[in-house]
């Protein structure tokens, strides 16, 4: 592995880390529908086994787990450690047995090949060093016919929140997450998908809604809880408050009263190992 690709690694750990109770907060709730999409695409059955990665707080984890049942089992990793704490405490709450967590990168082989049933992927590839790397993994965890659901934002054009990115690269060194949008070109997803070994293929890109009840909310979802979180906590108080102040500006053409309803494009795909 390169350096670029360890640092990268290390800022998605240590960004997570800090993230991980807003972005529960401010992205979950809106998130939770369309992991819920990627669980239903893979048709679980009872008894099945599912491997979650970049599992977060475990939603679609916990969405699986309903599904499969204490027959089956759910495995969820995630680079950050705070995040597999809190979906950890949550399994425990829940009774959960058949579930578990483990911190690991996507790319890493840390579960025994064709062990399996089904994968998912909700709005985590984004942030892989490498993504062919990833889903090369996910077909290694797979068995003969095993499925995977995924998905990923849509096109930078499509997403009206994208302008966070240059608003906080303009004051660091390097533009964070310039790969971010990369699987949401027109047939990116699927040339990675086949370019990994997968077959039976398919893709749809649908437009979204990401709705907030206010200005601060809406802020400090992004900011607090999203990628750019760990540039955002080194900035000193004079910067955070101008960088709020920029993005809050960005997003003002979505106002609606007093909230927000800002567009985004998603790209929803599945696929299968060759049996």
């Amino acid at each position: 592995m390169s350096a670029d690709a360890r640092f990268h690694l290390r800022v998605q750990r240590y960004g997570w880390d800090l993230a991980a109770t807003t972005y529960d907060n401010g992205w979950v709730p809106l998130l939770t529908p369309h992991a819920a999409t990627c669980i239903d695409d893979l048709g679980l059955a009872p008894g099945e086994r599912l491997l979650d990665v970049a599992t977060g707080p475990g939603t679609a984890a916990f969405l699986a787990a309903e599904r499969v049942g204490a027959a089956g089992s759910v495995v969820g990793t995630d680079i950050a450690e705070k995040m597999v704490r809190l979906a950890a405490a949550r399994a425990a709450e829940r009774g959960l047995d058949q579930v578990r967590f483990e911190r690991a990168e996507m790319e890493a082989p840390v579960v025994p090949a064709a062990s399996f049933d089904a994968a998912v992927c909700a709005f985590g590839l984004m942030f892989a060093a490498d993504a062919g790397a990833a889903l090369r993994e996910m077909y290694r965890a797979l068995r003969p016919g095993g499925r995977l659901s995924v998905v990923v934002w849509g096109r930078r054009a499509r997403c009206g929140w994208a302008d966070v990115f240059p608003i906080v690269a303009r004051r660091v060194t390097s533009e964070v997450c310039p790969l971010f949008f990369s699987l949401g070109n027109p047939g990116a997803m699927a040339a990675a998908l086949t370019a990994a070994g997968f077959e039976d293929v398919r893709h749809e890109s649908q437009a979204h809604t990401l709705a907030w009840p206010d200005a601060d909310q809406a802020v400090e979802a992004m900011l607090g809880g999203g990628a750019v979180a760990l540039a955002y906590t080194k900035f000193t108080p004079e910067v955070r408050a101008e960088v709020r102040a920029e993005y809050a500006a960005s997003i003002e053409p979505y106002r609606e009263g007093g909230g927000y309803r800002i567009p985004a494009e998603l790209v929803f795909a599945t696929a299968r190992k060759p049996a």
